[in-house]
């Protein structure tokens, strides 16, 4: 009987690893290159997850300064960018968000979904089916990334972790402390949520 072992820094290599090295070795000036490497993504995902360009832009800076703060600590026993994003979305959820595009209360899917969520509906459209990167063209980019906001947080840093930026269930549930079920329940309760509030945006489409 074989164990599995835990991978090594030279397994999980990737393209940051030279750079991460470099930084660590004292050429700080090189932090920025991997700033400018993921800003842009980051900026995106904190946008949708804070509402606000400005609390976006706040939460960036704060995550970049944990990041540089911890970067010695890390060892490589993930990808740095899961790294990252465990960073970003625990600032997220650290981040008091009170701005004046936050709700008052936020919904209970629980509410909004009164049946069994674990149900599958019988007829299940295509585009349902589908990543939501899948379906981000110009016109309904906007109409999804509304949709998206009105979520609870929990289950929109779900969304966007597995539909938006493509990260495995696995690599989800690493990133949120949380079990690859948690992660598939919540996922999946987004998902209903979601297109709910889209069904009248395709029927209405055809």
């Amino acid at each position: 009987m074989t164990t599995e072992k835990n991978p090594t820094p030279q397994q999980i290599k990737d393209k940051d690893f030279d750079l991460i090295q470099a930084i660590n070795s004292g050429e700080v000036d090189k932090f920025q290159d991997l700033v400018k490497r993921y800003e842009a993504k980051l900026y995106n995902f904190s946008l949708r997850m804070c509402r606000d360009p400005s609390d976006a832009e706040d939460m960036i800076q704060d995550t970049f300064l944990n990041v540089f703060r911890y970067l010695k600590n890390f060892r490589y026993e993930t990808k740095f960018k899961n790294w990252l994003y465990k960073v970003a979305a625990s600032t997220c959820f650290k981040k008091r968000r009170k701005s004046k595009f936050a709700p008052d209360k936020e919904l209970s899917l629980e509410e909004f979904l009164p049946n069994d969520e674990a149900e599958k509906p019988d007829h299940v459209p295509q585009w349902a089916l589908m990543p939501l990167d899948k379906l981000l063209n110009e016109e309904l980019a906007g109409v999804i990334n509304k949709t998206i906001i009105t979520l609870p947080k929990k289950y929109r840093m779900v969304i966007l972790l597995r539909d938006i930026e493509g990260f495995s269930t696995t690599e989800s549930a690493q990133i949120l402390n949380l079990s690859p079920s948690n992660v598939k329940v919540r996922l999946h309760r987004a998902r209903l949520y979601l297109r709910e509030k889209l069904k009248g945006y395709f029927e209405n489409d055809r």
